[in-house]
């Protein structure tokens, strides 16, 4: 009857899904209010950030695992038909899934159009790349993970935060024009093929510069550039490598020396990290190295 709905299980008005481990769906939507459903999977990072309208509010009911945040110094772990909530927020809360979570959410600001457009076609995008590049599997949500644990601890803005996490997860998305050959060259590359993998991170910020993610372009274009001037594509130094670039610069790096290739293992975490310090300051950001080092420390992944 009018002004009267019945929802099905599994039945959404709309889905986006980020790479498989992130996925919000449109539930309802009406006078400014939106209810979600969230899934996230294990180990997955993600977080509540201060909105720029201090009287919105964002609620989030657990309905199935268990995810960990910290605030004022404690830990708290949540779990099924616990919950939590944002107004007023002054600081950024970080939560870690400890299994794979499902949350009912209801925003009342509008949220999901922010994500539904464009992100759909670009993570597809990140996926075929994924699929032509067969030893960079995931490589993109590490990326992801390893650069918001940085960008916590240097506490980045609101702005900073969401716009690097959006170009950590889409840094490599101008690949999709490398041939797979090339991709998958077991050995060292000739100088004609380095100079066809130089230009994914312009064709990247290409791809997103007409979409709603229009601002993430320059840190896409920026992610292989070095503080001493050697990267690519324009040889750009110092600051004038934005700090979101620096941040996946380290996080891409510390990622492509841990994960095996098809021609040589992957290093020690330490032996990455070692490497990571050595070339602070001549290549890599001594901060944002310092912070990834903390990080690793705390997390008793290196001495």
């Amino acid at each position: 009857m009018d002004g009267f709905t019945i929802g099905t299980k599994g039945n959404f008005l709309e889905t986006v899904n980020f790479e498989n481990n992130l996925e919000f769906s449109l539930i309802s939507r009406g006078d400014g209010v939106e209810i979600l459903h969230q899934s996230i999977e294990e180990g997955k990072l993600f977080y509540v950030y201060p909105s720029d309208n201090p009287k919105s509010l964002e609620f989030y009911y657990i309905l199935s695992g268990e995810v960990e945040c910290e605030t004022d110094n404690k830990k708290y772990r949540l779990g099924p038909e616990d919950y939590f909530s944002a107004r007023g927020l002054k600081e950024p809360i970080y939560f870690t899934a400890l299994s794979k979570v499902t949350l009912l959410c209801v925003f009342t600001e509008q949220t999901f159009v922010h994500i539904s457009k464009d992100i759909t076609s670009l993570m597809e995008i990140t996926k075929q790349v994924e699929l032509k590049d067969r030893y960079t599997h995931k490589h993109n949500d590490r990326v992801a993970n390893y650069s918001v644990k940085i960008a916590k601890k240097l506490k980045l803005s609101k702005e900073q935060l969401e716009n690097l996490t959006v170009a950590a997860t889409l840094h490599d998305i101008g690949k999709i024009h490398v041939p797979i050959e090339i991709l998958n060259k077991p050995g060292r590359l000739t100088d004609e093929e380095f100079e066809i993998i130089k230009k994914h991170p312009i064709d990247g910020a290409k791809m997103v510069k007409d979409s709603y993610y229009h601002e993430i372009a320059p840190i896409i274009e920026q992610h292989h550039e070095r503080i001493n001037g050697t990267g690519y594509p324009y040889g750009l130094s110092g600051d004038d490598i934005l700090l979101e670039a620096r941040i996946i610069a380290v996080s891409d790096t510390f990622d492509a020396m841990t994960e095996d290739r098809v021609y040589r293992k992957g290093s020690r975490e330490q032996i990455a990290i070692d490497e990571l310090r050595r070339l602070a300051g001549s290549h890599y950001d001594k901060d944002v190295v310092a912070a990834f080092e903390q990080i690793l420390k705390e997390e008793g992944r290196i001495s």
